[in-house]
């Protein structure tokens, strides 16, 4: 190779600063050099704190890396409480700056469209190349004209118990209806192993159990048209009438003020026999086998199983807790953060976390039913297609702005723990149906 002087280095150093200010291809092109590397651009990514430690762990020390490595940008990835998500989301908002891409969960993009970046052509992309979207995934990243977040994933809400302890009472399968529930549900309590449910303000747990158990007595919020509030009806009424009884003969009564981490928590510990979860019980004691024990010094996560909820007087309903990523309008970096969104999406890279999550969160498209990864452990099959459960908070209207304003206001749960804290039935329903009518208004 043929040595440069310095006179020479310093004449091609200077035409690269000024093709650089030029901003011209072709000035770089003079200069007889390729430009020198810019600094990374940088992408911020706002995520929810997950409940398997793993996936965090290979995003930020695999995935990151990789993504500057394949996009050249660097990718910053910041996990936070997901109770935190939404006001931290708000105040992103209001001031104008913040993450590029955040992390939302149900249908809070229906709250945030106008501060958010059209993803339709992502969308669409995806969707088509991974066997479309569920339909859940779908209703809340897309507000009927065009996708206001791109779907991620859908976390799989189903009753994790204990078999043996069920079994003990005559029940070698979970119960099928909420009769029954309730009457397996006294005899364990009586024997210090009560039901765990929390009625919090929390996320995840408390609206995937109340939406679904209002559902399945034919209560709803809303008519079709999504206008009409129709929540105050005789069934809404016999649901929370059962439902105060059912807490104090089955329930640990302290679940009022459970976030989604208490019950895990109390699961473990073998103070509760049975709680509606994500299968991060199951995973977490199966991770450990040596830490999380039975009451005979056996293995926690072979005497788990899972179920979902059981049938009402309407059938029986599932709600299973959709997450979707919005790339913020105020971003500065708009299209490295797409460009971001498309790659990690993809079927390739998505797949490594996919398969970390061992089941504990399904695609937010079909194809990820199809993975071999449902082969390896069948506690883990009640999860494989639970985001085609069907039904999400607004029903019978849309979920759209309006059912996620209820949503995160919490209605349809604080209707319930009103009632199981000495509120007469109709009064809470009367107080749940006036405060939908204001959102209406």
């Amino acid at each position: 190779m043929a040595r440069i002087g310095r006179r020479k280095l310093l004449k091609l150093a200077g035409a690269g600063a000024v093709a650089a200010r030029s901003g011209g291809i072709a000035a770089i092109l003079a200069a007889g050099r390729a430009p020198a590397y810019a600094q990374a651009s940088s992408v911020h990514w706002l995520r929810w704190n997950d409940f398997v430690p793993a996936s965090d762990e290979l995003l930020k020390k695999e995935i990151a890396p990789a993504a500057e490595k394949a996009l050249g940008i660097k990718l910053n990835i910041e996990t936070i409480n997901g109770n935190d998500l939404q006001a931290r989301t708000t105040s992103a908002i209001q001031s104008g700056s913040g993450p590029d891409v955040i992390c939302a969960l149900n249908n809070w993009p229906q709250l945030y469209a106008e501060s958010v970046v059209d993803v339709s052509d992502l969308a669409e992309e995806i969707g088509k190349a991974q066997g479309g979207f569920y339909e859940e995934s779908k209703v809340v990243a897309n507000d009927g004209k065009k996708w206001i977040a791109l779907p991620w994933c859908v976390l799989g809400a189903m009753i994790c118990y204990r078999k043996s302890w069920f079994a003990e009472e005559g029940a070698n399968k979970f119960p099928e209806t909420w009769e029954e529930y309730r009457a397996l549900g006294k005899k364990l309590k009586a024997k210090g192993r009560p039901i765990g449910q929390t009625l919090g303000h929390t996320f995840g747990d408390a609206p995937t159990f109340t939406y679904p158990y209002l559902w399945s007595w034919g209560g709803k919020e809303v008519e079709a048209d999504g206008k009409t509030v129709v929540l105050d009806s005789k069934a809404t009424v016999d649901s929370v009438k059962f439902m105060t009884g059912f807490w104090k003969d089955a329930h640990d009564e302290g679940g009022l003020a459970w976030d989604d981490t208490n019950n895990n928590r109390a699961f473990l510990s073998g103070t509760i026999s049975a709680t509606l979860n994500g299968a991060s019980i199951y995973l977490l004691a199966k991770s450990k086998p040596d830490t999380y024990l039975t009451e005979k010094g056996t293995p926690l996560w072979e005497d788990i199983l899972h179920s979902p909820l059981p049938k009402g007087p309407a059938g029986q309903f599932g709600y299973h807790l959709p997450m979707s990523n919005m790339l913020m309008s105020y971003s500065k970096n708009q299209k490295g953060a797409k460009e971001f969104l498309r790659w990690i999406t993809s079927k390739e890279i998505y797949e490594k976390w996919f398969t970390s999550q061992q089941g504990y969160s399904v695609g937010a498209t079909t194809i990820w039913e199809n993975d071999p990864l449902w082969q390896k452990d069948p506690v883990m099959l009640p999860f494989r297609a639970a985001a085609r459960a069907g039904r999400f908070p607004g029903y019978a209207g849309p979920a759209d702005r309006h059912a996620a304003e209820g949503l995160s206001k919490y209605l349809i749960t604080d209707m319930y723990a009103k009632a199981v804290q000495g509120m007469p039935a109709e009064d809470s329903v009367k107080w749940a149906a006036e405060e939908f009518k204001k959102i209406h208004a």
